[in-house]
This record gives structure tokens, sequence and C-alpha cells, in this order.
């Protein structure tokens, strides 16, 4: 079976990288995204993925940091995810490489774009860590940033919601959920699928997202093969 898509972005949130402990790392989550991970490899998929660091850290929420320390910190959290979620991988006999857009080369390779895209065309599987680099956006917006500059087919955003919905489904059972949507609709609605800016970025480089849940690891290969899962977000 080929799969719908030649290039993916994928984002991890940290979260989902905790499992049920709910903060650090959990190593049979990492395994079982890992596996997922390794068979779109296998099919033939290049495969970029951001990771988020909200298991090591959620300063911004705290309000008592300065936003740009509270940030920094943040990236620090998330160049540790990628560095597991590489260890997860390479166990699994995938080549990895990690980038990260803070400079810390004694554990990864600073991010270039070019070199990237050698990673991919060798088929490694490139993880981008520290967001963009920059306080004030979010690992979303990196993911976004990040798909448009891989040139990504499509943004993966794996969550712990199966899809969009009209409110959130853990707080109200009359929640509606949209098989697909248009980026006007995210943002004229107000849906809470990211922040505005990654949606914007998307937007005016025509990068589609689809927003599935990572509950069941194996809806990462399921998606990659174009299977209807989630919420399509698109022009």
């Amino acid at each position: 079976m080929e799969p719908k898509y030649k290039r993916i972005l994928l984002k991890l949130s940290g979260e989902a990288l905790a499992g049920d402990k709910k903060t650090g790392l959990d190593y049979e989550v990492i395994n079982k995204f890992g596996q997922s991970i390794k068979k779109c490899a296998d099919a033939g998929v290049e495969i970029g993925i951001v990771v988020g660091g909200g298991n090591f850290w959620r300063g911004r929420s705290s309000g008592a940091m300065d936003r740009t320390r509270a940030d920094h910190i943040g990236m620090l959290a998330t160049a540790m995810n990628a560095l597991a979620v590489a260890d997860g991988l390479e166990h699994l006999g995938l080549e990895v490489r990690v980038q990260t857009a803070i400079s810390m080369p004694a554990v990864a390779e600073p991010y270039i774009r070019n070199k990237a895209m050698r990673h991919f065309q060798k088929g490694r599987v490139v993880i981008f860590g520290c967001g963009t680099g920059n306080p004030f956006f979010s690992t979303d917006t990196a993911a976004a940033l990040r798909a448009a500059e891989i040139e990504a087919d499509i943004f993966f955003k794996a969550t712990m919601v199966d899809g969009v919905y009209d409110k959130d489904p853990h707080k109200f059972k009359d929640a509606v959920k949209y098989d697909k949507l248009t980026f006007n609709e995210i943002l004229s609605k107000g849906l809470k699928v990211m922040d505005a800016t990654a949606a914007a970025l998307c937007q005016d480089n025509k990068v589609p997202i689809l927003v599935f849940d990572l509950s069941r690891p194996d809806n990462i290969y399921d998606a990659c093969m174009g299977k209807d899962i989630g919420t399509l977000v698109m022009e």
C-alpha cells in the first residue's frame, strides 16, 4: 500500500510522551509511537518531528516568571524530549538526527534547513527541538514553520482528542466533531486547534493540517496511508 503523503511534519506534544504519568517520560509510550513512525518510514515516508515540552515545563501558566525566561526554559524541555524520542527511534533501527533552534553542538545539530532536507533524502528522521528559538512563539507555531520550510505535504497535529470539536469534548457531552474545516473557519469560530499564528502560517503556505488522536499510536501510520481519521483543515 502506497502512502498518501511523501513528507510529513509530525507534532508530538510533551504531555503525550509522559503517558499516564503526566510528567517526565514514559519509554513504553515513546516506543509505541516509535513503532508507528517506523512503519511510516519503512513505507517510504520522509518524517520531520517537532516536540513540545509540557511534560517538563509549563512556565507560561504560572505567571510568576518573566515570559522570555519561561519560554527559554520551555525550549530546553523540548530539547530533552527530542533526544528521548531520537533514542527511542534509534533503538527501533531508524537513522535519526536532532536539530535544535538554539545552538547546543555537544548534543545536537543546529537547525539548518538544507541539511534537514539532505537528511530526508538519505532516509533519516529529523527531530526539531527548541521551538523556533524565540520566546512568545508556541511549539505549534514552530511545527507550522518547519512544515513550510521543509515543504511537508501535511502537518500532523497529534493530540489527546480525536479531532476538532465545536467545544471541549471533555467538558461537554454534546460537543460536535468536525470532519473538515477551513482555516478561515478555525480563526472566525475561535476553535482551539492551535494558536492563531500557527494556523495563519499554514494557511499562508498552503500546508493542510490533520488533527487526530494519539492515544492509539497507529493513527500516525493510518494518517500517512490516508485513512479517514481526525479532522482535516485546509483551504
